[in-house]
């Protein structure tokens, strides 16, 4: 018989990247050499969802409409841009239950809603901040440096599209 912990399939309830490289750095405390906690131990019951890749069209009704199918949905926090106040594609949803939230992970986790496929990952819990982005423009740092059209999530990337409007200018400039 096989052992349970040699299986090909990825566990639902692990932590994104983004927060195992968040928490990577602390894991350990200086003050106390001893004290090994665990930052993924936080993610064991966690109910929050972090839900990426949302197009800056999506409301939250429509969220709320699909997420709901999986458990009564406690709180839905929207990410705004953090300047203009207007939504940057990504969004918080809490329920009250871990089950829920695993099975939102589940059946939720990698379908498409407007037209866009979703992502969502266990995050330890939302706190006031959070729901804004950390681009220097305000919106999301990914947002910032695209090059490619992405009509869902306002075009170019903020970068990409000054340095795209300075060459024009640039070439204006010249006579061409």
């Amino acid at each position: 018989m096989r052992s349970s912990s040699n299986t090909t399939v990825d566990r639902l309830d692990r932590p994104s990247a983004y927060y195992a490289g968040k928490n990577k750095k602390r894991k350990y405390s200086y003050d106390d050499p001893d004290r090994h906690d665990d930052p993924m131990d936080s993610l064991n019951n966690a109910t929050t969802l972090y839900v990426g890749n949302l197009s800056f069209y999506t409301t939250e009704e429509q969220i709320h409409e699909l997420f709901a199918k999986c458990g009564e949905i406690k709180r839905l926090v929207m990410g705004l841009d953090r300047f203009n106040k207007t939504p940057c594609g990504f969004c918080f949803v809490e329920y009250y239950s871990h089950q829920d939230a695993l099975d939102c992970l589940k059946y939720i986790g990698g379908t498409k809603l407007d037209e866009r496929i979703i992502r969502t990952d266990l995050d330890p819990g939302f706190e006031e901040g959070r729901q804004y982005g950390r681009g220097k423009s305000g919106g999301q740092v990914r947002d910032e440096y695209r090059e490619e059209y992405d009509p869902g999530r306002g075009g170019y990337g903020r970068a990409y599209a000054e340095d795209q409007m300075r060459r024009e200018e640039e070439e204006y400039g010249r006579g061409r």
